[in-house]
């Protein structure tokens, strides 16, 4: 089978990619390299104007003539691209934006892909309608929206997840939804939203090629390392905020007993390097499952602090505070938390080793890769069989 994966996020499609070829697939990853991230790509599809005076040119040149540059040139490299982009026999995408372009432009490239291969799919992962819907509705009972909601943060910085509550996203995600074939979702902040959604054809974990990360048993010889890793675009959607008031308690009580990492925004290969001697992982605050930095994070060893909600422990029939602790909207409940591994470090060690086991059995990207091959095979066998 072929399989054309379209955007990246976090090494999502990257891994899912690594997974398909062991199972003698053919499969390759084309899109931008996720921001400041660099995230590694087949086909990269480039992005000129993200930072700096061309970034200013691109608002300018909207303001004026009412075209966006980055549309008008992601949109042209994949036209260019059509005859490597073409004649899959399944096409993904990673969001209902996976360039992020203006929605007509995504539907315009969206459309373009549909015409050129055959079966389409669709990741429900990072922001999308769905999610920032049900988040916006308040039908969780903490969200990224939570510190939005609390006037916490400018609306500028919520609107990666507020743009697609506007006219032209939710336009954008019912012509996706009208189209494709099915939705897989990624974890559980996204399959919370997608009950009773008929194109929604369940969870299938993020795949990590834990082959290729190295565990480490955690060795306490002196402080206990804490690491805190901010992305300075979603400082208030992760709790970024709530984890820096949490270490302020930590130092002021346990100082002699910690050392705290703290770096923003490096770029993928720097950071998943820069937590290694660490052996406490600051993840996320605002969420009811892990996302890939903490199941990374969890892979090499460290214990995260994350999204751990009890339909969580209910989906993976688990204990609490065993593979990841929850990590709550709640400074001095993080605080706590924190306290009880630094005066219990045989603790630390139980959960890393546990927290590699989960990640092995539950997110193996050979495993991840032939669930998805198995909801592609049964869409395309019963499209077959329909037309009989």
């Amino acid at each position: 089978m072929r399989i054309l994966l379209i955007g990246e996020y976090n090494r999502s499609h990257k891994f899912l990619k690594e997974g398909l070829l062991k199972l003698n697939q053919e499969a390759i990853v084309v899109g931008l390299n996720d921001g400041f991230k660099k995230v590694d790509v087949d086909v990269l599809i480039k992005s000129y104007f993200e930072k700096g005076l061309l970034k200013k040119f691109r608002v300018l040149f909207f303001k004026i003539f009412k075209v966006d540059l980055h549309s008008y040139f992601i949109k042209h490299q994949i036209i260019k691209q059509k005859e490597k982009l073409s004649g899959y026999d399944i096409v993904q995408f990673i969001n209902e934006s996976s360039f992020l372009c203006l929605p007509k432009t995504e539907k315009e490239i969206f459309n373009l892909l549909i015409q050129w291969n055959k079966k389409s799919f669709i990741q429900s992962c990072g922001c999308d309608y769905p999610s920032v819907k049900f988040a916006f509705d308040k039908k969780f009972r903490y969200s990224i929206l939570s510190p939005y909601f609390e006037n916490r943060g400018t609306k500028l910085d919520f609107y990666h997840a507020l743009k697609y509550l506007e006219p032209g996203f939710i336009n954008l995600h019912n012509h996706i939804y009208r189209t494709i074939d099915g939705v897989i979702s990624c974890d559980l902040d996204y399959t919370i939203p997608l009950k009773n959604n008929p194109k929604h054809l369940g969870l299938i974990p993020h795949p990590i090629n834990t082959d290729n990360i190295k565990f480490s048993n955690l060795e306490i010889l002196d402080k206990i390392i804490i690491f805190h890793g901010i992305n300075r675009n979603n400082y208030f959607k992760k709790g970024n905020d709530i984890f820096e008031k949490a270490l302020e308690i930590i130092k002021e009580k346990h100082s002699s007993k910690v050392k705290i990492i703290t770096v923003e925004n490096l770029p993928y290969h720097e950071y998943i390097k820069a937590f290694d001697e660490s052996h406490i992982f600051l993840d996320q605050v605002f969420a009811y499952d892990q996302g890939y930095n903490a199941l990374e994070a969890m892979a090499k060893g460290k214990v995260a602090f994350t999204g751990a909600e009890q339909e969580w422990l209910e989906h993976y029939n688990l204990k609490e505070n065993t593979v990841a602790i929850n990590a709550l909207p709640d400074e001095k409940a993080i605080a706590e938390k924190l306290e009880w591994l630094i005066l219990n470090p045989k603790k630390l060690i139980e959960i890393s080793k546990n927290g590699r086991l989960f990640v092995e059995n539950e997110h193996h990207y050979i495993k991840c890769a032939k669930q998805y091959l198995n909801k592609w095979n049964y869409l395309i066998q019963n499209s077959r069989k329909s037309k009989f």
